[in-house]
């Protein structure tokens, strides 16, 4: 009878989700493998099979890992949500996504903010009209936006 278990060592699905989300949230946090690697004491070829999944991270390990990228343990192993949800992790692997959200992040005005979250609102709107075949308004400029007064 075969033993459907894994060997000890071999790593497994869950050990490449948890590779999977170490090479996201260290991405997010705007780190590379070398720094994470750094701030472990281990090499960033280490860094790099844990992100890989080719070698399993130890508790104690991925505790540190967490608390370097500010994360509880646990966000290694909740359950990613749908790319057809609101959003979540998924969103955040599209193109330029991070770098919006961190340029975002250092807007301390609030105004601003609303102002730049209604600029790219209406970017979007656009897009999706001209994707659509529909007519973009007369008053947007040639690149789709509303020439400044």
């Amino acid at each position: 009878m075969a033993n459907s278990t894994p060997k000890p060592k071999q790593t497994t699905a869950i050990d490449h989700g948890v590779g999977s989300r170490i090479a996201f949230l260290r991405a997010a946090n705007g780190l590379s493998q070398s720094a994470l690697a750094s701030a472990l004491g281990v090499s960033f070829q280490q860094v790099q099979k844990y992100e890989t999944g080719k070698n399993r991270v130890g508790a104690g390990r991925l505790q540190a890992i967490a608390e370097r990228l500010g994360v509880p343990v646990s966000s290694f192993f909740d359950p990613e949500p749908d790319a057809g949800a609101d959003g979540g992790p998924a969103l955040l692997r599209v193109s330029g996504a991070l770098e919006l959200l961190r340029a975002y992040n250092q807007i301390a005005d609030d105004q601003m903010r609303r102002d730049v979250l209604a600029l790219v609102k209406s970017a979007a709107r656009l897009a999706q009209a001209r994707a659509s075949g529909e007519a973009v308004p007369a008053c947007a400029g040639q690149n789709g936006v509303a020439p400044s007064a």
